[in-house]
């Protein structure tokens, strides 16, 4: 399913910026359900009178017809430099390489009657759904080997909260970072590549790879039933030369299309919001809206996900009232959600939790005892422990009866810069042109003892509501040169600050985050 394409065909621009496109595609790749394109070059003309070049060549070359194949210059083989064109303010970046993600079979929505009763055909159609949801989950044991890990040291240093952040809502997703990261590792090498691999849990580039491969495969889900959709892409500055080899395995393993494009230009930084904009569902207009790529920036990696699930059990919005939250900072009157259900009431230290079930995945609930605080929790092990168990019947305290959930609705935001924490998980030295190795990107040495890693942005949003969750992030680097029993029915009743934690149907932790006011 070519979603880039469809996301691509959502940009719209003027007509004096439309281009014409060359593409040429690999042949798909049974076993990891991906379709690799090769590196093709689609070039664009722009004709308007009076534009201004952004910069000038002494010949103008222009896009051949389509039905005419490109003359092109074979460049060596381990370099990837741009085909020299005529480029114009305001001109749309040229695509190098092209992805193609994930196929699934559809979930059998057609053999649904108006009323949600099931025509005939429908239990053949939902087996063959099921066995092929079933199939990309079933990846080789081992493969999200140090997710877990890198999952709980990113929510224990973004999400306990600083002078800063203490008593605002705080958000991420681990899986977007840990997907970002990982792509951050085709384009480094030496120590600034080790110590990548060390946060990411895996031994080799080459492990990371394969991998990254299976978690896409195994969390990327857009099956018309729920959506779990990831991209990637890598922002490239005109004129310089990038090693092809890089390109190829970014796009390989890790999804990601390429593009090139003059820095800093109004064309580039738009192409890239609606990019953005395009991949997270809109959820994060705002947060994109202030993004843009300095004239110094060599290169950008972008990754995305957006969600969207209904519960199993949807909550009734004749149920939902207003009732107290009592926030840090005073109460508050906000709308609460409510709920009897059977469940599991989970003990642990410091803390109660609920595990809700969505159609794709599950919502976890953690409560911190009386005097017990979030960062408490996210500072100790016993959180990262309960959301990494499969089966509740393996944790040691839980009680199977009915529960009275009652939680707010929420839609809580955050919009972070992530260098300062980064550095604090090891990764200091990509921060500085003096200690970083970007040697993979481009065979210039001059050019690459001059790059290092200037910033990291990370924006995610979750919103909750009775019938389910939706919720997008984006992750931007930019490289700069220079026993059970039935009881009584327990009261969880979330009315103070809590924990949330979106796990898919893997485990990946796809979302976490502690609200403080809904």
């Amino acid at each position: 399913m070519k979603r880039y394409k469809q996301a691509n065909e959502d940009i719209h621009l003027s007509d004096t910026l439309r281009g014409r496109v060359l593409a040429k595609k690999k042949p798909t790749a049974p076993r990891r359900a991906i379709a690799l394109a090769t590196a093709a070059v689609l070039l664009f003309t722009a004709a308007a009178a009076g534009a201004a070049f952004a910069r000038r060549s002494e010949d103008i070359t222009t896009a051949p017809p389509l039905d005419t194949p490109a003359e092109t210059t074979a460049a060596p083989a381990d370099t990837a430099t741009p085909t020299e064109t005529e480029t114009f303010e305001g001109m749309l970046p040229l695509q190098l390489t092209e992805v193609a993600y994930p196929t699934m079979t559809q979930y059998p929505l057609q053999y649904l009657g108006a009323n949600g009763e099931t025509l005939d055909g429908f239990s053949e159609a939902y087996s063959a759904w099921r066995e092929d949801k079933l199939a990309r989950q079933n990846q080789p044991a081992g493969y999200d080997t140090g997710l877990d890990e890198a999952s709980a040291a990113l929510m224990r240093q973004f999400l306990i909260s600083t002078d800063e952040t203490a008593g605002q809502n705080r958000v991420i997703s681990p899986l977007n970072l840990y997907l970002a990261l990982a792509m951050l590792t085709e384009a480094t090498d030496t120590t600034s590549r080790a110590a990548l691999l060390d946060l990411l849990g895996a031994d080799s580039a080459d492990t990371l790879r394969e991998r990254v491969a299976s978690i896409w495969t195994a969390n990327y889900v857009d099956d018309g039933e729920s959506t779990t959709r990831l991209a990637a892409s890598l922002w490239l500055a005109d004129g310089l030369p990038y090693r092809a080899d890089t390109l190829d395995r970014l796009a390989k393993h890790h999804y990601a299309a390429s593009f090139r494009g003059v820095m800093g230009s109004d064309a580039m930084n738009t192409a890239l919001r609606d990019w953005l904009n395009a991949n997270t569902g809109g959820l994060l207009t705002e947060q994109v809206s202030s993004l843009s790529f300095d004239p110094d920036t060599v290169l950008g990696l972008a990754t995305t996900i957006y969600y969207q699930s209904k519960w199993d059990d949807e909550f009734q919005t004749s149920a939902t009232a207003d009732r107290t939250f009592h926030a840090a900072a005073g109460d508050l009157t906000v709308p609460f959600m409510s709920q009897r259900e059977w469940s599991t009431y989970l003990r642990g230290e410091g803390f109660g939790a609920v595990r809700k079930g969505l159609s794709q995945g599950m919502m976890w609930l953690i409560l911190p005892d009386e005097g017990v605080t979030t960062d408490d929790l996210l500072a100790g092990d016993s959180l990262y422990a309960l959301i990494d168990t499969i089966d509740l019947n393996q944790w040691p305290s839980r009680t199977h009866t009915y529960v009275d959930i009652a939680m707010p609705k929420f839609d809580i935001t955050a919009d972070l810069t992530l260098n300062e924490g980064l550095s604090a998980l090891g990764l200091d030295e990509l921060f500085s042109d003096r200690t970083a190795d970007f040697s993979p990107i481009t065979d210039d040495a001059a050019l690459a003892d001059q790059l290092y890693l200037s910033q990291v942005k990370h924006a995610a949003r979750v919103k909750v509501d009775e019938e389910g969750c939706e919720a997008a992030a984006y992750t931007m680097l930019m490289v700069t040169a220079t026993s059970a029993r039935l009881g009584e029915p327990i009261d969880f009743i979330l009315d103070r600050p809590f924990i949330f934690v979106i796990t898919s149907d893997t485990g990946a932790t796809l979302f976490a985050g502690v609200v403080e006011q809904p």
